[in-house]
């Protein structure tokens, strides 16, 4: 008589490229469990691996294929999904030996190509029900367990030149609030404590459904960003909104952080500011206009953090125009700063336009931006000495021994951290909220301790321990 089959097949997962992405390997891992599948650490012990992939940059689909390669090499058994599947061109060389290819989001599919290569036995037992497997809305997550991302819509309407995202997501599909909202309400109830709202275009929310309402907790809730993060910053001590192309929009998102109900972060993509580079990238043109509502913003709300990227090396853009950028970044005084080499990735509509920069050129551009903004970052940073701040602990980093920790200015990965020296902050865990006063800056990050300074019996005290 043969046994029954008492282990579900294993599923490895590599998951490449931004927040977004990162969402859909959640949203895959979530359906996959749901199932009856469980997940492997590494090749060896998967039955089949699907490798979630980027397709935004050249770079990045090199890091893609690379993972194809690597899987295929390791396991033998591969799935490709994500922004990279959306053009199957671009895998020809590994098209052949992969089991199947979905694009981006594309979650249904991806588990229907699972279950065609790795079947779960009709004989398998039921999985055991594990309590660290959250399956709630909020579905599993990879996150640290106090914050998490929260994707509001897909796709972008933006035609910018520089862009295949509309070719790769398709147009913005916005999702209807309340069902953002019972999502969020399970991230909350499962004790994230960051919210990080994200999409590829977040102020133009609800533009596709004519910001139509929905019903959440018995009120009307009109699928619009203003309004989605009002009810959101009713439900998390940090919400932080990514994304926010600069729409007039913008300036109603500001005022509620000015209120407390989002964190006083703008992450704006500005991309460039002299005035031809920006009409050749299909963007707003306006650069004076852009610095009077930077002004505006801080005016609203003075602690605002404004983050941004930029690309040098645009086709077209000439030493005039880059110097032009420099100047208008010494006038921004932008906080965090990220900046791209112009990569001709194929189907943009920018590589069709003449001028094209030298790589070198380029590079060396880049490379005087970010000298630029060190100083522009170590000299905003430095003001904030002596200030006392909430700050959110990520980690305790016992090799250094610090707390690592962040402030309502930077978010998870991208940003700079607020380290605590460990002595101080005896019994500081990752999650909890501590005020500190900054004791000193250097070009990215914060140094700080405890207003209150702590110790590890205190914390036993406190926390209701015992002996």
């Amino acid at each position: 008589m043969n046994e029954t089959v008492r282990h579900a097949p294993r599923v490895g997962l590599v998951s490449l490229g931004c927040a977004k992405a990162l969402v859909d390997s959640e949203r895959i891992a979530t359906a996959l469990k749901r199932a009856g599948y469980d997940f492997a650490p590494d090749y060896a012990g998967a039955d089949v691996v699907i490798v979630n992939t980027c397709g935004f940059l050249d770079s990045a689909r090199a890091e893609s294929l690379a993972a194809i390669s690597e899987a295929l090499a390791e396991n033998g058994k591969v799935i490709v999904t994500g922004c990279m599947g959306a053009d199957e061109a671009a895998l020809a060389d590994v098209a052949a030996d992969v089991l199947a290819i979905t694009g981006p989001a594309q979650v249904e599919a991806v588990v229907d190509a699972v279950k065609r290569a790795a079947p779960l036995p009709e004989s398998m037992d039921a999985p055991a029900h594990d309590p660290k497997i959250d399956l709630t809305p909020a579905g599993l997550k990879f996150t640290p367990s106090h914050y998490a991302y929260l994707k509001i819509s897909e796709g972008c309407s933006n035609k910018c030149t520089f862009c295949i995202i509309p070719s790769l997501r398709g147009p913005l599909t916005s999702r209807p609030a309340d069902d953002v909202l019972r999502e969020a309400e399970a991230l909350a109830a499962r004790g994230v404590k960051e919210l990080l709202v994200i999409s590829q275009d977040t102020p133009a929310y609800g533009q596709d459904l004519h910001y139509a309402e929905s019903t959440w907790r018995g009120k009307r809730v009109r699928t619009r960003i203003t309004d989605l993060a009002r009810a959101l910053g009713e439900m998390f001590p940090w919400v932080r909104l990514h994304y926010l192309y600069p729409y007039p929009l913008v300036d109603e998102l500001v005022e509620l952080m000015a209120e407390g109900l989002a964190l006083p972060y703008l992450d704006v993509p500005f991309q460039h500011a002299a005035p031809n580079v920006l009409k050749n990238m299909r963007r707003p043109a306006d650069e004076e206009k852009l610095l009077r509502r930077i002004e505006r913003w801080r005016e609203i709300c003075p602690e605002v953090a404004i983050r941004s990227t930029f690309i040098v090396g645009f086709p077209g853009e000439t030493e005039e125009d880059f110097r032009y950028l420099l100047d208008w970044l010494r006038e921004a005084r932008i906080d965090r700063v990220g900046c791209f080499v112009y990569e001709p990735v194929e189907g943009a509509a920018a590589n069709a336009l003449p001028g094209h920069v030298a790589p070198e050129v380029a590079e060396e551009r880049k490379r005087q931006l970010m000298l630029l903004q060190e100083e522009i970052s170590a000299a905003n940073l430095k003001r904030k000495v002596g200030r006392e701040i909430t700050v959110l602990v990520d980690e305790i980093d016992e090799e250094q021994n610090l707390v690592v920790a962040r402030s309502p200015w930077d978010a998870p990965e991208v940003d700079g951290m607020v380290l605590i020296p460990r002595d101080l902050a005896a019994g500081a865990r990752p999650g909890e909220f501590l005020e500190v006063r900054i004791t000193g800056a250097d070009v990215h990050d914060l140094l700080a301790e405890p207003v209150k300074p702590r110790d590890a019996a205190s914390e036993a005290i406190e926390g209701g321990e015992s002996a």
